[in-house]
């Protein structure tokens, strides 16, 4: 029992505590602090902020005299500062961090991040995630993903899928596409009656991961390995980013995206589809929650990016505690509590995907199939995770490469050899 909880137990006479830390931390005693800063970036109607909404409250409620002081960040904000914040004395006990090479493993490989193996034993909570979910939480001293030390815990999932409008669809007699020539013929469709298919976020990552589906659909698993883990050598004028990208620019051309998305930013392009302008979405699980609470006016649905056997997904982002953290038994606390059955079920009720939740507690239909869905490429190993993730500051260089695309400023084949370049370089340097 950690010192704070002991001293809590006196106080209170009879008050027990679960899910217990270690006192010993060098990090810093929970007996000393009276407030937990976390941050984290899910809006508050999203189905990940309400579940960390409920258990802020219950850490609250377990951890007497302990305040939560939580300060909602941006995804971009936390992304391009974590490195410099996380290396000062104003790191947070606990934050939200993006996971994959680039990010949460870059971070481990500078030293920056508390090894949370010990914990994840301790605690149980590998027993909680499947192989699949936990191969983003574990890099080794290189900071590769998929074996090593525990640097995060995903307390979510997520994947890639396709949102669209019932009604425009039923208005245009367009019926839900099952392979990618009919994705197609769907959008040529809207095209013809004058309506602009896809809504798209070309400033930040969502065009960035059609341009990724594209070229999963002509790829295999030595391939996504080869790319995401560094299991050998990629050629990016291979059939796969060659499709891509010039697939990509083919859309652009056809008039299924506008060539004003290059200026668009992911909160633009779900507001645009939450207002019912546009037919079609490709995004996140994550946009889930916000497009039930938000779209007014007309009937939506969601299906899988059709006929690939792979798909950008993984586990959801990942808690991370900062080696210079003040309260670590604090913030182990904390996880602990995102991971029990009812926060789960929670988040799967709100529209979130799980990892370790009681399925038959979920009763929305909708929330139902979204969870389905992700189990299914669990399932049949479709979880390709996301482009950006191989190299650190490969998120900037897709976001510009992709914008090139999208404003016809370069070929394709130029595209991929900026592409190519950082990625070689990342390889070269950690000795691939």
């Amino acid at each position: 029992m950690s010192k704070l909880r002991a001293v809590a137990v006196l106080a209170a006479a009879a008050l027990t505590l679960a899910a217990c830390g270690g006192g010993d931390d060098p990090g810093g005693s929970a007996a000393e602090a009276k407030t937990l800063t976390l941050w984290h970036y899910e809006g508050a109607e999203s189905a990940m902020g309400v579940a960390w909404a409920d258990a802020i409250k219950q850490f609250e409620a377990s951890h007497p005299g302990v305040k939560v002081k939580f300060e909602e960040k941006g995804f971009e904000q936390i992304q391009k500062t974590a490195g410099m914040v996380l290396n000062s004395d104003e790191a947070p006990d606990l934050l939200e961090y993006n996971k994959g090479n680039a990010t949460a493993g870059l971070l481990s490989k500078q030293g920056l991040l508390t090894d949370l193996s010990e914990q994840v034993t301790k605690r149980g909570w590998d027993k909680l995630l499947s192989p699949s979910v936990q191969t983003t939480a574990r890099y080794d001293e290189r900071g590769i993903m998929g074996s090593g030390k525990w640097f995060g815990i995903p307390n979510y999932a997520e994947y890639v899928m396709v949102y669209y409008n019932k009604d425009l669809f039923k208005k245009h007699k367009v019926e839900v596409p099952a392979t990618l020539d009919e994705f197609t013929a769907a959008m040529d469709t809207f095209v013809k009656a004058g309506v602009t298919p896809l809504s798209v976020g070309g400033a930040e990552y969502p065009a960035q991961q059609i341009v990724y589906q594209l070229a999963l659909s002509k790829a295999n698993r030595q391939w996504v390995d080869a790319f995401q883990l560094y299991k050998g050598k990629v050629d990016f004028k291979g059939p796969e980013f060659t499709y891509g990208a010039q697939t990509f620019a083919d859309w652009v051309k056809k008039g299924y995206l506008s060539k004003d998305s290059a200026g668009i930013k992911a909160e633009d392009m779900g507001l645009a589809f939450m207002s019912g302008k546009f037919p079609i979405m490709i995004s996140g699980s994550w946009w889930y929650g916000r497009v039930a609470a938000e779209s007014k006016g007309f009937e939506w649905g969601t299906f899988l990016w059709p006929g690939n056997q792979f798909n950008a997904g993984s586990s959801g982002n990942l808690w991370v505690v900062p080696e210079k953290a003040k309260n670590k038994d604090l913030a182990y606390d904390f996880i602990d509590i995102t991971m029990k059955k009812d926060i789960q079920n929670k988040l799967g009720n709100a529209g979130g995907v799980p990892v370790a939740a009681d399925s038959s507690a979920i009763t929305e239909e909708k929330n139902k199939e979204l969870i389905d869905n992700f189990n299914k490429l669990s399932e049949q190993d479709g979880l390709a995770f996301y482009p950006d993730w191989p190299a650190p500051g490969y998120y900037d260089t897709l976001v510009a490469g992709v914008q090139e695309l999208i404003n016809g400023s370069k070929p394709p084949a130029e595209v991929l050899d900026e592409i190519a370049q950082p990625y070689n370089d990342n390889l070269a340097d950690i000795g691939g």
